[in-house]
């Protein structure tokens, strides 16, 4: 197993009682081992507690009725099974929802739910760091700097947040709301891939969320020396954040392509453990007015598509305050969708969502900022002197 780049600064972890909602089984069994209990028990209550946690959606440990009191009361005195403190809610008319979720203080991160996803059922959109590095030109998200990345705990307890919201415990196969998990929200899986992995594990348990692993995508703006650990650690769908056809503008609009270029991004994508017809790779295109919309772009999109088993979201660019860019005409985006599905590829338009509360696609921001350890130093001194009694 390899090291995900960390990019980040350490986790500031929230003061009082451990949570244990959302933790993976093996940290929780640790979590339980730290307690006094042989790894045998350990491993035992920590299925137990999971399943109340992650199937029943329990809230209280009191609700844990296969498990001794002596034991419940400790874990009460110990740990909470609470979610992070949503800092805010807001619904769109379309009836898209968006959380801002306050991981520990300073550390704030967006997911949208997109209800009407598909034959039935709807998306989460989570995401995997607070910030991000990549600087797309065309993204709201990547005008915020790097916070830090989320753990494995956080990415899940998104999932946690909407299924509460949407009454959804305990978990069922039937009569979904929420159906798929998509990480395209804040951030770049892959350069958080240990986190990512884990808490795709803890979202596909089948005692726990049971989300199945083909319903579950991961959006990568092309970290190609990752996709062969994505798909190997996860078997998770993939999505790729691809917007141009060729070089020298991808380089512009998705600056890691000067990294890895669409010959060494293509090479991984075709390597994909497990993709074929049945998993088609989908490639993200954000249609851009006079940028990246003419019909040579769409030719030139079906020659680099050629051989790989794809299809392509064309993604109306959703503005945001100072972008430069305006989203192309909608007779272009037909007209650029016509070219792509002549050609056997399946070119959906993504329908706007959520607009009017900026959660559609490229428009997840919070107001989270990374600061030095001498800005935190002299915070703290600032509300140290400024407490009664001080």
């Amino acid at each position: 197993m390899t090291t995900t780049l960390d990019l980040s600064q350490r986790p500031n972890l929230p003061q009082g009682p451990k949570s244990l909602a959302g933790m993976p089984l093996p940290v929780l069994k640790a979590e339980l081992e730290a307690m006094g209990l042989d790894a045998k028990k350990a491993s035992m209550r920590a299925k137990q507690i999971s399943r109340w946690s992650q199937y029943f959606g329990a809230t209280g440990f009191e609700d844990m009725t296969d498990i001794g009191k002596d034991l419940r009361a400790e874990l009460a005195q110990r740990f909470t099974l609470a979610r992070p403190e949503i800092a805010d809610h807001q619904v769109s008319k379309d009836g898209t929802q968006k959380w801002l979720a306050r991981f520990a203080p300073g550390v704030e991160g967006e997911s949208v739910y997109i209800p009407g996803v598909g034959m039935s059922g709807g998306a989460l959109c989570v995401s995997s760091q607070v910030g991000c590095t990549l600087n797309c030109t065309f993204c709201h998200t990547g005008t915020q700097a790097l916070v830090r990345n989320l753990t494995a705990q956080e990415i899940t307890a998104q999932v946690m947040i909407a299924r509460d919201a949407l009454g959804e415990w305990p978990s069922s196969t039937e009569d979904r709301r929420l159906t798929n998990i998509v990480f395209m929200g804040m951030g770049e899986p892959l350069y958080n891939l240990d986190n990512v992995a884990a808490a795709i594990d803890t979202i596909c348990d089948g005692d726990g969320i049971s989300i199945g692993r083909r319903r579950v995508t991961v959006s990568t703006a092309g970290v190609a020396p990752k996709l062969q650990e994505l798909g190997e650690r996860t078997n998770a769908m993939l999505a790729i954040s691809l917007h141009a056809t060729n070089d020298d503008l991808r380089n512009e609009l998705v600056p890691i392509n000067r990294k890895y270029d669409l010959k060494t991004l293509f090479e991984a994508i075709r390597a994909y453990p497990g993709s074929g017809n049945s998993r088609r790779v989908t490639f993200e295109y954000v249609m851009l007015k006079g940028i990246n919309d003419t019909p040579a772009e769409a030719r030139d999109l079906v020659r680099l598509l050629r051989g790989v088993p794809a299809k392509i979201n064309l993604i109306p660019f959703n503005p945001w305050p100072g972008s430069p860019y305006e989203c192309s005409d909608w007779e272009t985006i037909e007209a650029f969708a016509e070219i792509v599905n002549q050609a056997g590829y399946a070119s959906p338009i993504r329908t706007p969502r959520g607009r009017d509360i900026a959660a559609a696609c490229g428009q997840l921001r919070s107001d989270s900022v990374k600061k030095s350890a001498a800005e935190k130093r002299r915070e703290a001194l600032a509300a140290a002197e400024a407490a009664p009694g001080a």
